[in-house]
């Protein structure tokens, strides 16, 4: 296979690396696409050969050397190049989320109905060996009917704090976090349950990162960005770019030809996106979810819990235990999978029995090995999976939307109803 990528920022080097690495047999990179030439350079020495490079208004001609296209631009422009590659005939392979709105789950599905080529979402939390022993119980009928969920996700001072320094900020160009984080959640429910998401109800707020939250607490003056700030190492909100090769040289070195910041001031001007945020869901099997989502506390993880007609699972992760007070770690995902403290556990507590822990088998790399059967799926085939891990556009339309229904109901203050198996907002 060769494979165009478009858009190269720091999502599209697990793809890069697997193409170069285990995965070099399934295919070569043959084009690279996007709005920055100097991060277009940095990934072709990476790939070390002479990848022919274009603009995004160029697409057409990365699609004329490609057998299949990797996306992973900024979450809005996903529905403009999935389309052009899918209507081209091209395989694609589209990182979360599908989309961030309604009119480009609309565009997508019927490209992809009418195209030869085939979707992928990469929803690597599906392979976590812990979410797949979820899904396995579950199957298996353990606590019989689920009749409800329990679902509370919580980013930390590091990690949550990222999604306010860089372009996730901006509500139009990632949808906000219940499109571009919690579609991750959202798509593990689904498939958990086997069910769509069909009423969703939703209150959300900016109650800790923004410029007005910092006066009202006291925080002025805050630096526009953390290159050159004052409080530089000291701070543990500013983040040192120059500091990680990487982001220096995908961002800070890049920052001439478009003007585009990484190291935003989390408490500055320009927030449109929520930091808290609770859903109430309802499925087409009945079963009801209550979700939070909270970007600012001081450990990261998530518990989860199902109850059922015949008894109750719970799942409890710690990814990383505390945030340390100082600038200088990998604000990354990737940095929680060698962060200390990591723990989790499965418990299945079935009526009148004591309860159960059940063993979480784990493999190398990001997710406990989760990212290297992703990979093997997307490069290699899923093959005859009984969990049904890998993705199509349908599950990736359903988590986009419940996200996008939960805001709409937020602003208007009303339930919104999902239709057509949850891929159509009534």
């Amino acid at each position: 296979m060769k494979y165009a990528f478009v858009g190269l920022g720091h999502r599209a080097q697990m793809y890069v690396d697997a193409l170069l690495g285990e995965w070099r047999d399934a295919g070569t990179i043959v084009a690279l696409c996007d709005t920055n030439r100097t991060r277009m350079d940095y990934y072709a020495e990476r790939i070390g050969a002479q990848v022919p490079r274009f603009a995004p208004d160029e697409f057409g001609k990365a699609l004329e050397l490609a057998d299949a296209v990797i996306v992973t631009t900024v979450d809005a422009a996903h529905a403009r190049y999935v389309c052009a590659a899918l209507d081209a005939g091209k395989d694609v392979i589209v990182e979360k989320p599908l989309t961030t709105d309604a009119e480009g789950c609309a565009a997508i599905a019927a490209s992809a109905e009418r195209s030869s080529g085939r979707l992928i979402v990469t929803f690597n939390y599906r392979y976590s060996p812990r979410n797949s022993a979820v899904r396995r119980i579950l199957m298996d009928g353990a606590i019989g009917e689920v009749t409800s969920v329990h679902f509370e996700w919580t980013l930390d001072t590091i990690h949550g704090a990222d999604y306010f320094r860089r372009w996730h900020r901006d509500r139009d160009s990632s949808g906000g976090l219940l499109v571009h984080k919690s579609t991750h959640h959202f798509d593990l429910v689904n498939w958990w349950l086997g069910a769509a998401p069909e009423l969703v109800f939703a209150q959300t707020d900016l109650r800790f990162y923004g410029a007005e939250n910092a006066r009202n607490r006291g925080l002025d003056p805050r630096p526009e960005r953390g290159q050159g700030a004052p409080g530089l190492g000291t701070d543990p909100f500013i983040l040192d770019i120059s500091a990680d090769p990487r982001l220096r040289s995908l961002y800070l070195d890049a920052e001439h030809e478009d003007g585009y910041i990484r190291d935003q001031d989390v408490f500055g001007e320009g927030v449109t996106i929520d930091d808290n945020m609770s859903v109430l869901v309802r499925y087409t099997n009945r079963a009801i979810m209550t979700y939070s989502l909270h970007a600012h506390a001081p450990w990261e993880g998530y518990r989860v819990a199902f109850n059922g007609t015949e008894g109750r699972l719970e799942l409890d992760v710690v990814e990383r235990e505390w945030t340390p007070p100082h600038a200088a770690i990998d604000p990354s995902a990737a940095s929680k999978a060698h962060a200390s403290g990591a723990w989790e556990r499965l418990t299945l507590r079935r009526h009148w029995s004591p309860p159960e822990e059940v063993p979480i088998e784990s493999g190398a790399g990001g997710h406990g090995g989760g990212d290297r059967l992703l990979l093997d799926d997307v490069f290699r085939g899923a093959g005859d999976d009984p969990l049904a891990r890998q993705a199509g556009y349908r599950d990736g339309i359903r988590s986009v939307l419940t996200g996008v229904a939960a805001t709409l109901s937020a602003r208007s203050g009303a339930p919104v109803a999902l239709e057509d198996d949850g891929t159509r907002v009534r």
